[in-house]
């Protein structure tokens, strides 16, 4: 599950340094929990402050938009397990 993790971190990561520049970005904690087999259960925390200069950025929807690209790109990685071990 380590790697599954790994994915979904990285997915926040880049999405929402591809919205916010990084110099604006006071704090970014980014946490990813799996647990299961079938399902699995994917915990995305995240921890982030942007720049009072950026006092009109909708936050809330940048890391909506960031969790939901983390739980695309697990879906992914899994499928291509099922599909690797199907063979």
């Amino acid at each position: 599950m380590g790697k599954l993790c790994s994915i979904a971190e990285q997915a926040v990561r880049e999405y929402i340094l591809s919205k916010v520049p990084s110099k604006r970005i006071e704090t970014l904690n980014i946490s990813v929990e799996a647990e299961g087999a079938k399902p699995v259960t994917l915990r995305v925390d995240m921890d982030i402050v942007v720049s009072p200069l950026m006092k009109d950025f909708d936050v809330q929807k940048l890391v909506d938009e960031a969790v939901e690209g983390a739980f695309d790109s697990a879906e992914k990685y899994l499928r291509g397990l099922t599909c690797h071990l199907q063979k």
